[in-house]
């Protein structure tokens, strides 16, 4: 697979291949991430729509984590600035940035779609 799709829309290839060791395992991560993100999307708006800031922390949690194992710099970063608001209960700041956050979780899954059928 040409890891080009990939680093072109700013995914940091190498610092996964540091964090999972090989092309391999990365792509079993990558495709981990795509299942995991069916279901840890629509939580995260139905937590932050029934303002359960706990659980909406745990989720922005793991996809920063993820997020960080994959070189999604980007995500990663917007997901630690969810999970920081939603910690100190901050639900203003988590509906005026939501957007944003899944606006690139979608552009990411997309990317990594196109990248593993490629």
């Amino acid at each position: 697979m040409n890891t080009e799709i990939l680093t072109s829309n700013g995914v940091n290839v190498q610092k996964g291949l540091e964090l999972l060791g090989d092309m391999e395992m990365y792509n079993e991560t990558l495709q981990d991430f795509l299942t995991e993100s069916e279901t840890r999307i629509p939580k995260i708006i139905e937590f932050y729509n029934t303002q359960n800031m706990p659980e909406y922390a745990v989720l922005v949690h793991a996809m920063k984590s993820d997020s960080k194992y994959l070189g999604f710099d980007t995500l990663a970063e917007l997901s630690y600035n969810h999970e920081m608001a939603s910690k100190e209960n901050n639900i203003e700041w988590c509906g005026q940035n939501l957007e944003s956050l899944l606006a690139e979780a979608n552009r990411i899954i997309s990317v990594v779609k196109t990248y593993l059928e490629g």
